[in-house]
């Protein structure tokens, strides 16, 4: 059982900020800014693209109840990451949505990596082949 499974069935604690019964939202442990969250499904998947889509409408709706509930932090901006895949960055394997609350001046919060030259014509075909 993954460790997101675990605090699901309340096994390891966690600072809730949001629950419903589809959804479980809790501050990261290891946050990258004040307020940083995660937001899980309650059903274990891996991957975003292996969720029905029944189940992917609830937990884009407990995505947004978490960004109002954390609006009371007074935020400029946020941002909203999901990692699929170790090569992604995915450190657990069980869906989860950071949402990183953004102030004036905090700086590198969130980083991607420097612009790829890539020709969009062949990838375009690639995908449509």
């Amino acid at each position: 059982m993954c460790i997101f499974c675990k605090i699901v069935n309340g096994e390891i604690p966690a600072k809730i900020v949001y629950e419903d019964e589809h959804v479980l939202a809790f501050l990261d442990i290891n946050p990258r800014n004040k307020g940083h969250t995660l937001v899980i499904p309650k059903k274990h998947y891996e991957k975003f693209d292996e969720m029905p889509d029944d189940e992917l409408c609830n937990f884009i709706k407990g995505v947004k109840k978490t960004v109002e509930i954390l609006k009371k932090l007074g935020f400029d901006g946020y941002n909203i990451v999901n990692n699929n895949g170790r090569v992604a960055g995915q450190e657990v394997n069980h869906v989860h949505f950071h949402i990183i609350p953004r102030y004036e001046g905090d700086g590198d919060v969130v980083k991607f990596g420097e612009i790829k030259k890539v020709d969009l014509d062949e990838v375009l075909k690639e995908i449509k082949e």
